[in-house]
Parts: structure tokens; C-alpha cells; sequence
């Protein structure tokens, strides 16, 4: 009797451990494009298209680069980069993670509060990539490996003018 209480105590964790995997991986995908996310890993492939069996059109090194999710198929990401270009990830290599990158000619500046009025902290040069927090009112928190301050959101890509973040 034992016995049979183990064997059906056994089956229900595999059939849980079934059912919930392919819901979880169902929730991953029903996200609403487009939105925003980074590259995780220190190497991605952009593809052609939704597969591995695609060309490689770019080879990314550089981790945290914010990207816009444009759709979806399966466990592959259309993305489009700051520059606008647009192809295929596997999600794997994508983190929900928000970052932005510094646009335009010159430097922005990281204030202490998110206000023209705020000390100016430091200044980060176009290209450089930070992470965001503190999303509201125009202003981002904006954080530079330790470095951080608050930025005009029109100063970054990777995030859009009125969006709120915790």
C-alpha cells in the first residue's frame, strides 16, 4: 500500500512538472510586443530568420546592449537595435533586464535628482550603456557600473518619452 502512494504521489510531481512547463513557456511568449529588453549573453547571433538554420547577418559582443522585441515565433525574438537594424534572436540570449544607450552628438549629464536643477554627477559620452531604474516624468535613473544619476529620457534609447519604471 505504501507503495501505491508513492507511485501516485510520483506521478502527480511529473505530470505538475509537465503541465507547468509548457504554461510557463506559453506566459514567456503572450508578452506584448513590442517591448524592451537587452542582450544577456557576451556573444548573440542576429539571424535572417527563426532559426538556427538562418545566416547570421550580425554577431554582437556587447553584453547589456538594449533591444526592442518586435515579435515572436516560438522561442525566437525579431529585434531591432539602437541603429534600427532588425533580424532574429534566440530568446536564450535575451534578458528582461532594462538598459539604454546614450544617443546623439555629445555627452549627457547624470544629475543627482531628475531635474534640470540637479547636481550635475557625471557625464556619459553617446554609446555608453547603463542600466535603468526609477523611470518616471521624463527622467530615468541611469546607472553606469556603479555610476549613477538620472538622465532626460530623451537622451537614451531603450526606453520610451512617459514610460514608468519601478
Amino acid at each position: 500500500m505504501t507503495m501505491r502512494i508513492l507511485a501516485a504521489a510520483l506521478s502527480a510531481v511529473v505530470f505538475t512538472a509537465l503541465v507547468s512547463e509548457p504554461a510557463a513557456a506559453a506566459d514567456a511568449t503572450k508578452r506584448a510586443v513590442p517591448y524592451y529588453a537587452s542582450i544577456s549573453a557576451s556573444r548573440a547571433r542576429m539571424r535572417t530568420g527563426p532559426a538556427r538554420t538562418y545566416p547570421a547577418s550580425w554577431l554582437y559582443q556587447r553584453q547589456d546592449l538594449p533591444i526592442k522585441v518586435v515579435a515572436i515565433f516560438k522561442e525566437w525574438r525579431k529585434v531591432a537595435d539602437p541603429d534600427g537594424t532588425e533580424g532574429w534572436m534566440q530568446a536564450n540570449l535575451l534578458s528582461g533586464t532594462r538598459t539604454a544607450i546614450v544617443r546623439g552628438a555629445s555627452p549627457v549629464e547624470l544629475r543627482d535628482k531628475p531635474a534640470t536643477s540637479g547636481r550635475v554627477l557625471y557625464r556619459a559620452a553617446p554609446g555608453v550603456v547603463g542600466r535603468l531604474a526609477q523611470c518616471g516624468n521624463g527622467w530615468c535613473r541611469f546607472d553606469v557600473k556603479g555610476q549613477a544619476g538620472f538622465v532626460d529620457i530623451g537622451a537614451l534609447w531603450g526606453v520610451e518619452a512617459g514610460e514608468t519604471l519601478p
